[in-house]
């Protein structure tokens, strides 16, 4: 089905004219957004995706080949109608305005599309940051929230093309324009540092992700080698979550790792927290012996035991693991932290266990 042409389409246009981007050359800022969504989302196909009169022209793209599409056919121009939230489409066979869409029936085979609207600050939607698959699925909230933040960063870098295109035609005398300029250019560096920390920050609780996680652990273990020195690492799993969720609902759960990140936040200021992955948190600790990596997670422990979250209680159980002097290898550190994971939970849960680790 051909999505209606929004109210006030001709200053849509016109607004998105202003940003002189149609059919400009590919650039890394643009680039390195569309990677993070197709991270984040966990979809093959990320697309910005501005909508013209007569096609939709991709800014950048990740998983597909073609440059545009013929407006008729695009999801992004259903997303143009509401400016005011994502557009999201579990099923394409199964939405009655996509299901003999030719991009859903033959190539690329769309069947789940989410796509966040591109809203300039006066409120026109230029086209959508939107990620697909070719199967039907859903995205969790956090994702959604994570897509929508993506999607500001886009329009700011395209405000701060703007602005620069109109510095350098408005600009006469040549230390006002360079003046100017580097103002800009401090500006687009804060956002493209935005953009760093939102790649590396775990949407739902504000601590680190998976691939922070991934980076410091890398950086801990040169250090570590390097310096002659101990490196620790402890696996927290929340106690029971499934059954918080089953029982209390994703809202409540979601208020619960909340919950525990805050009280995990009582490491060492060297000390490096990130959430590994679903209820699961790691905590890598430098420099730091069997010993004192202990007597941290029992810190850990019973700060989680302290907070007060809502409908119960919540407590953790943690597995303890420490890289000796002289060996360098995370896979062994992250399995051995695992292994100590497990044998908390099977004594009983809320408990620390540790885990040797020794180079092979």
């Amino acid at each position: 089905m051909k999505a209606p042409v929004p109210a006030a389409e001709q200053a849509r246009l016109d607004a998105l004219r202003r940003y002189d981007v149609l059919d400009t050359d590919a650039e890394q800022a643009y680039d390195d957004i569309t990677q993070i969504a197709s991270y984040i989302a966990q979809t093959p196909i990320a697309l910005i995706s501005l909508v013209d009169g007569e096609r939709q022209w991709f800014k950048s793209r990740v998983g597909l080949p073609v440059s545009e599409t013929s407006r008729d056919y695009a999801f992004c121009a259903h997303a143009l109608l509401d400016a005011d939230q994502p557009l999201i489409v579990p099923d394409a066979l199964k939405d009655e305005r996509f299901a003999d869409n030719p991009l859903v029936t033959g190539y690329p085979d769309i069947r789940f599309y989410a796509g966040a609207p591109l809203v300039t600050p006066d409120h026109h939607a230029l086209g959508t940051l939107c990620v697909i698959d070719r199967t039907p699925r859903q995205m969790t909230s956090e994702q959604m929230r994570t897509l929508t933040a993506l999607s500001r960063q886009v329009v700011a870098q395209l405000e701060l093309r703007r602005r620069s295109a109109e510095l350098r035609r408005l600009s006469a005398e040549r230390e006002v324009y360079l003046s100017q300029l580097e103002d800009y250019q401090q500006k687009l560096e804060t956002a493209h540092a935005r953009l760093h920390d939102i790649s590396l920050t775990d949407a739902l609780t504000g601590v680190g992700n998976r691939v922070a996680f991934d980076e410091r652990l890398r950086d801990e273990l040169y250090r570590a080698t390097r310096d002659d020195t101990p490196l620790s690492l402890l696996m927290v799993d929340v106690d029971g979550f499934k059954a918080f969720n089953d029982t209390f609902g994703h809202q409540a759960g979601d208020v619960a790792l909340q919950t525990v990140a805050t009280a995990l936040r009582c490491v060492r200021p060297s000390d490096f927290l990130a959430r590994y992955g679903g209820e699961e948190f790691a905590v890598i600790l430098p420099a730091t012996s069997r010993e004192g990596a202990g007597i941290l997670a029992e810190r850990i422990r019973k700060a989680v035991a302290g907070t007060t979250c809502p409908h119960r209680a919540v407590t953790v159980s943690i597995g303890s693991s420490t890289l000796t002097p002289g060996s360098a290898d995370g896979a062994l550190l992250v399995a051995a932290a695992d292994r100590a994971l497990y044998a908390a939970k099977q004594s009983g849960r809320n408990r620390v266990a540790h885990a040797a680790c020794f180079a092979a």
